[in-house]
């Protein structure tokens, strides 16, 4: 039996453009694009959905309307190795209307919530020395977009 999971994105009318923008920060591409055929309740040949693939991973966005929202209880979490990939992200996905959150999470001008986060700071916050780990999530809780110095610098002690 072959089983597959996919995340699958519904949006107003953005379907398309949020691929788009997603496909070229994060390695990805558009797969295929099917369009409502005549007698939907779209207009025929408009995009139905859009079957994207992100760092090898396949998703799925659909134009549904305007009934279907996002909410910050589902996020996307990208894992980056540097500050420079934080940064890029970060520009990238508030820019033209997203907004920063807190702690590494922001949400896209399409209403998706994401965390840009650096591959440490999961190895910070599960460090056996709860003290290094409290710094780290004291610091971590007192940011918008992470930065990764002022992470580690809590996370040893240096500068709290």
């Amino acid at each position: 039996m072959t089983t597959s999971i996919t995340t699958f994105l519904t949006y107003d009318t953005q379907a398309e453009e949020a691929a788009k923008l997603y496909t070229s920060i994060l390695d990805g591409k558009i797969k295929d694009t099917m369009r409502y055929p005549a007698g939907a309740p779209r207009p025929e040949g408009s995009v139905l959905s859009v079957t994207f693939e992100l760092l090898g991973q396949t998703y799925i966005a659909l134009n549904g309307g305007p009934t279907f929202t996002f909410s910050q209880g589902f996020s996307l979490m990208v894992q980056v190795e540097t500050q420079a990939e934080i940064d890029r992200l970060w520009t990238k996905l508030t820019e033209n209307g997203g907004k920063p959150v807190q702690c590494g999470w922001l949400v896209d001008k399409f209403g998706v919530s994401w965390q840009i986060v650096p591959k440490q700071l999961g190895e910070m916050l599960s460090n056996k020395d709860s003290a290094k780990s409290g710094r780290a999530m004291q610091a971590m809780m007192g940011m918008q977009k992470l930065d990764l110095a002022k992470l580690q610098a809590a996370f040893e002690g240096d500068g709290r």
